[in-house]
């Protein structure tokens, strides 16, 4: 059950990132590039964040087979 404790650390760990790239463009960012940047980066950490909710649910369906 240890790698479920490392798996779900880093989903909070990504979360908290989201949301703070996220609030950091609420504030306002002084440039189109760092606003590109930083919608990038939350798109990527959304879409790691699903990769690994999808992984979680097939190694649970595998394990109650």
């Amino acid at each position: 059950m240890e790698e479920f404790n490392v798996v779900y650390k880093l989903q909070r760990h990504l979360k908290q990132v989201i949301e703070d790239c996220k609030d950091t463009i609420m504030s306002g960012v002084d440039s189109l590039e760092k606003y590109q940047y930083l919608i990038g980066k939350v798109q990527a950490f959304e879409q790691t964040l699903q990769e690994i909710s999808n992984l979680l649910d097939n190694k649970e369906r595998n394990s109650d087979d």
